[in-house]
């Protein structure tokens, strides 16, 4: 959903959304390339790996330039996976984290291309960068 806000950045973009939820369908619109891919948290190893596994298809067909995620595991595996392939990164560390970094956040963000927050507080020299207000 956040991601939504950026919208009117991609514009002119061949853009493919990529989610752990059906449901937000609806809210990326008819005609727009969307995806869903298996969740998985630490607490549960067995669906941690199916997305991964998940991931790394999307990853490996859609063969994108850039990738822009708002974080959790999914989008831990996003970051690896497209570094690996040759795509930039983007994590935006997302807005519910406002008292702390995601600990996805904190694994991915030596690996992006650009790593921001939402909230001037997390940002650090070496770590995140906040260029703004909140979404």
């Amino acid at each position: 959903m956040q991601l939504l806000r950026l919208r009117p950045a991609f514009e002119g973009c061949d853009v493919t959304y990529a989610t752990v939820r059906e449901g937000y369908c609806a809210d990326v619109g008819d005609g727009a390339d969307f995806r869903v891919i298996p969740d998985g948290n630490r607490w549960s190893k067995l669906n941690l790996i199916r997305s991964a596994l998940g991931v790394m298809r999307l990853i490996v067909s859609v063969k994108p330039d850039v990738i822009i995620t708002t974080g959790a595991a999914p989008g831990y595996f996003g970051v690896r996976f497209g570094k690996w392939l040759g795509a930039r990164v983007v994590w935006l560390d997302s807005v519910a984290n406002a008292e702390e970094l995601s600990m996805s956040g904190r694994q991915a963000g030596t690996f992006v291309d650009l790593w921001l927050t939402q909230w001037p507080h997390l940002a650090r020299d070496g770590g995140p960068q906040c260029y703004g207000s909140v979404l």
